[in-house]
């Protein structure tokens, strides 16, 4: 396996589901990640798209004005997810209980994922149901700043650094066979202090990283 038992603790072991029961609706990171996202978004997410929102909450940072055939959302808070308006349906599931998804085969041209990877326990069984449940061609977007909720986020997560964890979020990419080489985007801000990663707020400025790959064809 791609990860030691170790390091996929979490220093609150309790089920992830009492922490996310309570809504939380608010922005884990600043307006300038939010803008560059969305760009890459609009980049390579193909308008008239099937897109899964994975991870997802009340926003979904799409651009506003371009429209997709469908857009599935997963998350752990149904309150939140009923809020997004961009979602035409959503599921709640924690994926650190069961990491498969309930959706079939090569469907979506894009899976999205924001401000979440830290907190899979099981990335090598998520990552492989992100490629079985893109189309050939499709491509996955994980996006990450140095925010996190530190109790939940796994350990290989909170003892490394920004530069490690784009390549360990590589390695999610790379353990899937049939995944295109994964590419990086890196735009350094000023790095939050612990407490602020802690309490999961910050008040410089994100950084902005974005690992992509696409499923290949054939």
């Amino acid at each position: 396996m791609l990860l030691t038992p170790e390091q996929r603790t979490k220093l609150d072991e309790t089920n992830d589901a009492l922490f996310y029961q309570q809504p939380r609706f608010v922005t884990h990171i600043d307006d300038r990640f939010i803008a560059q996202l969305t760009a890459l978004y609009r980049e390579v997410v193909p308008p008239g798209g099937r897109i899964l929102d994975l991870m997802s909450s009340w926003v979904s940072h799409l651009p506003s004005d371009i429209e997709y055939a469908w857009v599935e959302g997963h998350g752990m808070n149904g309150e939140e997810l009923a809020k997004n308006s961009r979602l035409n349906h959503f599921f709640v599931q924690n994926l650190n209980a069961e990491p498969h998804l309930p959706l079939p085969d090569n469907d979506f041209d894009a899976v999205l994922n924001t401000v979440s990877v830290q907190y899979i326990q099981r990335p090598e069984t998520v990552f492989a149901e992100i490629y079985r449940v893109l189309k050939p061609g499709g491509i996955a977007v994980v996006s990450f700043s140095n925010r996190m909720f530190y109790q939940k986020a796994v350990q290989v997560w909170r003892d490394g650094s920004d530069a490690s964890h784009v390549e360990l979020v590589k390695s999610y990419f790379r353990f899937v066979p049939g995944f295109t080489e994964p590419e990086a985007l890196i735009r350094q801000g000023q790095r939050a202090e612990w407490w602020e990663m802690l309490l999961g707020q910050s008040q410089g400025c994100d950084p902005f990283f974005a690992v992509m790959a696409r499923k290949q064809s054939g």
